[in-house]
């Protein structure tokens, strides 16, 4: 009686384990196509973040289930099974649980600039915005109060270097990180730029002024999403990325 108890108490687990595998892979699955379906435009980014949402529930139900069947015991194929579900779960519902946690942490904007009081302005990417829900123009003292908050450290950089030799190594920075450059405009020093997100394809535009300063080549940049209430601090930093680079190489005014 006992050894028949046994056997039908380890076969349950190992569906359980099954179950919360199948369902994992699943969650695995539809988390993988949610970006590249909104790419491919087979559906909008909602409908990308909606797929995401499901698969991260699959995910963390599988997760849970993962972990009954293996504190039930049961073969050792059975409990691999079900540490593979745990596994695969937490790593599908992490990435969405982390998104989360920065949409919550972080304000609601989308529009960072190095100079909050006059803010490089869009030329020659305004007719690509044309359908985009976030507007081109600057969302204000607001934003401005918001991001000083926020991100403190994204500030206008000075160089010794000659205005023209700062924006050539700022161009040359712009196309080998890959952006689409629409503009570059050196008696203006006006660089424009779009730079497209790899797993859903979203797309933020850029402007690089560079400007002669009392404190040497004045650099400002500012970096704004086309869709989203909130970039979850991507604006942010790119911008401080790109500066790094940029006081790589040209070297900062002491």
């Amino acid at each position: 009686m006992q050894a028949g108890n046994a056997r039908k108490s380890s076969a349950r687990t190992m569906r359980i384990s099954r179950a919360a595998l199948a369902l994992a892979i699943g969650a695995l699955l539809a988390a993988a196509v949610a970006g590249p379906g909104h790419r491919t435009g087979l559906w909008d980014y909602q409908g990308g973040f909606a797929i995401l949402g499901i698969a991260s529930l699959c995910a963390l139900t599988a997760c849970v289930l993962g972990i009954v069947a293996f504190v039930r015991g049961g073969s050792r194929l059975a409990r691999t099974l079900a540490l593979a579900a745990s596994l695969i779960g937490l790593l599908v519902a992490g990435l969405p649980l982390q998104q989360l946690y920065l949409a919550k942490s972080l304000p609601l904007i989308h529009d960072i600039s190095t100079d909050t009081a006059d803010p490089p302005p869009f030329v020659a990417v305004v007719p690509l915005r044309v359908d985009a829900p976030n507007p081109v123009a600057y969302q204000g003292e607001q934003a401005a109060r918001l991001q000083r908050d926020a991100y403190p450290q994204v500030a206008p950089r000075f160089y010794p270097a000659g205005r023209q030799a700062v924006f050539d190594a700022a161009l040359a920075l712009s196309r080998a990180r890959g952006w689409a450059v629409p503009a570059a405009e050196p008696a203006e020093g006006r660089i424009e730029a779009s730079a497209t997100s790899a797993w859903f394809g979203f797309v933020d535009d850029l402007v690089i002024r560079v400007a002669d300063s009392p404190q040497g080549t004045r650099v400002d940049m500012r970096s704004k999403s086309r869709v989203g209430r909130s970039d979850l601090g991507a604006n942010a930093r790119r911008i401080e990325a790109f500066l790094a680079d940029l006081d790589a190489a040209v070297g900062r005014a002491p």
